[in-house]
Parts: structure tokens; C-alpha cells; sequence
């Protein structure tokens, strides 16, 4: 990142990501009431879209739409609080075949469904019963089904990163995105389903406790804990203790640990978001020196997701090395959690210029600011989010 005196984008560039957010936001909206994150490529509900989702509308002065993308979110979750990652409503038969299950996905993603109640509920708006309820219980069902050691996820997809390369060693032989497109199939028919519920709670060839899924459900778990209820406060506090035991000193980042397979050491830039729960300053320093270092995660348009000094480093790939939107926020978020506000503004910044310059994409290059994938990507909006910030 560049020196903290960088200058923030000006007032017009402000007032403009906000209009272009809205513009954004409301083309992708759909009925009965959620926001597809890309019309083409992506037009089916997303969990951890939709939670971001919320929280853009929450900003730009639409609470019932607020609250209505997380009720929706929640419409189709099992008795046993299970909250699957996609949901399919106008056409609950098309990939049925492929998930084993009308109207919804068989796994899951990380559940910001915490953090976005947290944020209406910091913004003033009313957070009724039903969907406190339902964040709850999909907490409880990670705490309860796939509690080992940490928070095991049963598929790459769960982890919200399914190309990085902390997955790389369930791809036999030389790892190219064609081959592990089709191995992130096989992997689904090795998950292990609840008779009774189907739900996914464990899997015959892919378990792992990933330390930016896990750092997520602490995250998550200790936001419910501002609108009371439930035990959240103490799996916040067991998530975050055992996240800390797995850091490693040498290699500056958090482990993975397998439960079946073999975890791979690549450093990424989501294996550093248990700087979200960890209260231990030694790592929150270093994880933010990280992200400052222009040899590590440092960029103009905010921080790659996988360390420049990794052989597997790519700009352009997918899940390989270009900047998500969505990290620098979480990012954004732990550097005001810990009150380091030269962070936070250094990070605000990356994002509204990378929002900006990509195009409002999906994803984009660290360097340039060049936009890849979908364009445009409603959670991109969350430049929006920070841009009202302080």
C-alpha cells in the first residue's frame, strides 16, 4: 500500500460510487425480494452475497430491502439450522441433478449473516425475532454438525474461495483450472449428508478447518452477540482461541488444519482474516504490515489474494491473485475493530479506487486496477459502504 498520506478519493468520487452503487443495486434486484450479485452469471440468491447485500442497502436508505434480502436468505434453511450458499427461485429444478436437491445447494458459505444483522442493527434498524432466530440456528448447526478440532468446511466452495490454492493438493497432478473445475464436482459426492435432514454434515474426501472460514464463523458469532441471544459469545470466544494457536510465526500466517487430506502452506490472503477475532496485537501488527508491504499483500488497488512471493501468484486468475472487493472490506473492518484508522483509510481508499477503476467488477488486478469476472458485481457496492464511513 502506499504511504498513509495518500490522499482519499475526493468528495465527487465519493458522491458518485454512492450513485453508482444504487444504479447497481437496483437493476439487480428480483422478486420475491434479494439481489442477484450478477444478472448473467450469477442470478441465482448467494449467501455471503446477500449478507453484503444487506448492509449496501441498509446504506443507501432501504431497510425493508435491507431486512427482505436476509428473511429470503433464510426461506429455505433445515429444521437443523443448515443455511445452504445458493438458492435457486425461479427455477428450483435447474441444477437439481447436480446438487441432489430442489431449490437450494447441498453446502453451505461463510455465514456474514451475523455481521449484517449487527450492521442494520448499528444503523437503527429493527431486527425482529424470526431472523435473529434463524442467524442462531445457522450458527448453531456449524458449532454442532461440524465442530472438530475448529469449524470444518466439506467443500472448497464453502470456503467462499474455491480456486485458492490452500485446496490445491485435492487436485492430483499438475493443478489448472479446467482440471479442478471438474475436480470441485467429484469432491461434492464425497459429502456426508444427515439422513434425516440432508444436510451436509461431513464428507468422505474433503474436510478441513480453514482458518478463514473459522475466523469468519468467530467474527460472525461475536456480532450476534451486540443483539443478545443464544451462546454466540462463548463460540466467538472458543473459534478465536483456537485460531490463535494455529498461527505460524515464520511463515506470517494462519494454518489449515485436515481432518482428510493434506493442508497446503501457500500463504493467501484469507488464511489472514482471523485478524478479525484474534485480540493477540503481535499478529494484528504483522498481519496489517503484511498488507502494507508491496513485496507481500501490498497494492494500489488493495490487496491480492495470494502473496506476491508464491510461485502461484497470478494477477489475473481467479482465486489466484487479483483483489475481491469483499476481502478489503472484511479487512477494512478488522483495522476499526482494533482501532488502527491509518489502516482503515489506507484500505477504504484501495477500494473505492478498485470499484472505480474495475468497473464495479467482480474482481480486478492489484496493480492496475484492470476488472475480471462478472462486471457489474452488486457486492462491489460495499465500496459505497465505506465511502459513507469516517
Amino acid at each position: 500500500m502506499a504511504d498513509p498520506g495518500t490522499p482519499l478519493p475526493g468528495p465527487a468520487d465519493l458522491e458518485a460510487v454512492d450513485e453508482r452503487a444504487l444504479s447497481i443495486m437496483t437493476a439487480h434486484w428480483r422478486e420475491p425480494g434479494y439481489t442477484v450479485p450478477n444478472p448473467d452469471t450469477y442470478p441465482a440468491q448467494f449467501l455471503w452475497d446477500s449478507c453484503f447485500h444487506a448492509i449496501i442497502w441498509a446504506h443507501l436508505g432501504e431497510p425493508e430491502r435491507a431486512c427482505t434480502e436476509l428473511r429470503n436468505l433464510f426461506a429455505h434453511q433445515a429444521d437443523d439450522g443448515f443455511v445452504a450458499h445458493m438458492t435457486y427461485w425461479h427455477d428450483p429444478d435447474q441444477h437439481a441433478g447436480f446438487w441432489g436437491r430442489r431449490f437450494t445447494s447441498c453446502i453451505t458459505q461463510p455465514p456474514m449473516y451475523g455481521h449484517a444483522l449487527a450492521e442494520l442493527h448499528r444503523r437503527g434498524i429493527a431486527i425482529d425475532d424470526d431472523l435473529l432466530d434463524a442467524a442462531e440456528r445457522g450458527l448453531r448447526f456449524l458449532h454442532e454438525h461440524r465442530g472438530r478440532d475448529g469449524v470444518a468446511i466439506v467443500h472448497p466452495w464453502e470456503s467462499g474461495c474455491d480456486d485458492s490454492p490452500r485446496w490445491d493438493n485435492w487436485c492430483a497432478g499438475e493443478w489448472t483450472a479446467l482440471r479442478w473445475r471438474d475436480v470441485k464436482g467429484e469432491l461434492l459426492d464425497g459429502i456426508e449428508l444427515d439422513p434425516e435432514t440432508r444436510s451436509p454434515i461431513g464428507s468422505r474426501v474433503f474436510e478441513v478447518d480453514a482458518a478463514g472460514f473459522e475466523a469468519l464463523v468467530a467474527f460472525n458469532a461475536d456480532e450476534l452477540c451486540a443483539l443478545g441471544g443464544w451462546m454466540a459469545d462463548q463460540l466467538a470466544a472458543d473459534a478465536a482461541g483456537a485460531l490463535d494457536d494455529r498461527w505460524q510465526k515464520r511463515e506470517r500466517t494462519f494454518a489449515d488444519r485436515a481432518h482428510i487430506g493434506t493442508a497446503s502452506k501457500v500463504r493467501t490472503l484469507e488464511a489472514l482474516l482471523p485478524v478479525l477475532a484474534t485480540k493477540r496485537e503481535r499478529v494484528v501488527a504483522d498481519v496489517f504490515s503484511q498488507l502494507r508491504d508491496p513485496n507481500a499483500f501490498g497494492s494500489p488497488f488493495g490487496p491480492p489474494s495470494v502473496h506476491r512471493q508464491e510461485s502461484v501468484f497470478d494477477a489475473s486468475a481467479y482465486w489466484r491473485g487479483p483483489t475481491w472487493p469483499q476481502l478489503i472490506y472484511l479487512f477494512w473492518v478488522a483495522a476499526r475493530r482494533h482501532g488502527r484508522t491509518g489502516d482503515a483509510a489506507l484500505l477504504r481508499d484501495r477500494l473505492i479506487r478498485g470499484a472505480m477503476q474495475s468497473g464495479f467488477a467482480e474482481y480486478w488486478d492489484p496493480d492496475t486496477g484492470a476488472g475480471h469476472g462478472a462486471r457489474p458485481q452488486s457486492w462491489t457496492c460495499l465500496a459505497a459502504v465505506v465511502a459513507g464511513q469516517p
